[in-house]
């Protein structure tokens, strides 16, 4: 990498800085761990998020919060901006959960890739907004789909994405937020015709283009096995990874499925997990439900990652 500093020190580092009366993420990891990492496992290092919209059920954000919490999540990625943040604080007071992060709001419509300088200028005040909500609220990092393949050549979203988000930056490192890029069905950075043996090369090369350790992935094991070795890819791009999304896929069908249903192969993302030294959040990014469902969710989660028992 042409980062000098680890990642993941830097980020724990520049998130000591969250909002009055908002939780740390050392302090969040302190909160979610029941107890220290065990030596070949991602126990005591792995923590279980969700996305807010997966929540059904509850007349507010504290009810909802106690929803996950109640179905065994560590915390819960909202969408930013567009909440109410002494509203987001309350919730995390009365329930002790914390917001760990957030998904920028309108990134697949609003692109930082859009052939348009204008649109381009309204998803960079996106993601600007987003980060301070985010850190007003005390979460460490903001989801972002960078843009599109259907905007240009390959190329000309590489160009047009990394100089919109790259003035972002500043406020990333200053408030301590990072921006986490996801792997996503958007045709870039990999083949979408194409088979089951791509790798993350691109990704990796992408992500370096900024030379910043505020930006990383937010690595969805779901959403490329489709495409490649989610295990690979997990160890091409190392420190990179600062955060994951999971969801289950069948190739056998074709078709998402429930976390722990499909043919990922577990054992080898945990062993990947494992020897880049993953210490963070996964987010369930599934279908939502309410309280029983929930439950379900992290059930599976629990034993497709080796964290049962």
């Amino acid at each position: 990498m042409n980062n000098s500093l680890d990642r993941r020190r830097f980020l724990s580092a520049g998130a000591l800085l969250p909002a009055a009366g908002a939780l740390s993420f050392v302090h969040q990891a302190a909160v979610a761990a029941d107890a220290p990492a065990a030596a070949g496992t991602l126990k005591g290092r792995f923590y279980k998020t969700l996305k807010i919209g997966m929540i059904s059920g509850g007349a507010n954000l504290t009810e909802k919060f106690a929803i996950a919490k109640g179905a065994g999540f560590d915390g819960v990625e909202l969408n930013a901006p567009g909440y109410d943040v002494e509203e987001v604080r309350r919730a995390i007071a009365e329930t002790g959960l914390p917001v760990d992060g957030t998904v920028c709001a309108d990134h697949w419509g609003v692109r930082h890739s859009d052939p348009d300088p204008a649109v381009r200028k309204q998803a960079l005040e996106t993601l600007l907004k987003a980060l301070e909500a985010t850190h007003a609220v005390g979460g460490h990092t903001v989801l972002l789909v960078v843009g599109h393949g259907k905007d240009g050549t390959e190329q000309e979203v590489w160009e047009r994405s990394v100089a919109n988000i790259r003035q972002a930056i500043p406020l990333a490192a200053r408030l301590g937020v990072a921006i986490a890029v996801e792997n996503v069905w958007n045709e870039f950075c990999y083949d979408h015709k194409g088979g089951a043996d791509q790798t993350a090369e691109k990704f990796v090369k992408y992500i370096d283009e900024f030379n910043s350790p505020w930006v990383g992935m937010q690595f969805d094991i779901g959403n490329h096995w489709k495409y490649g070795s989610m295990g690979d890819w997990i160890r091409a791009l190392d420190k990179r990874v600062i955060k994951l999304d999971v969801k289950g896929f069948s190739r056998k069908e074709n078709k998402f499925t429930p976390i722990d249903q499909g043919d990922i192969d577990y054992p080898d993302v945990v062993k990947a997990l494992l020897e880049i030294n993953f210490h963070g959040w996964c987010a369930a990014e599934v279908g939502g439900g309410d309280a029983d469902y929930l439950k379900g969710v992290a059930t599976g989660m629990d034993r497709s990652f080796g964290l049962a028992g």
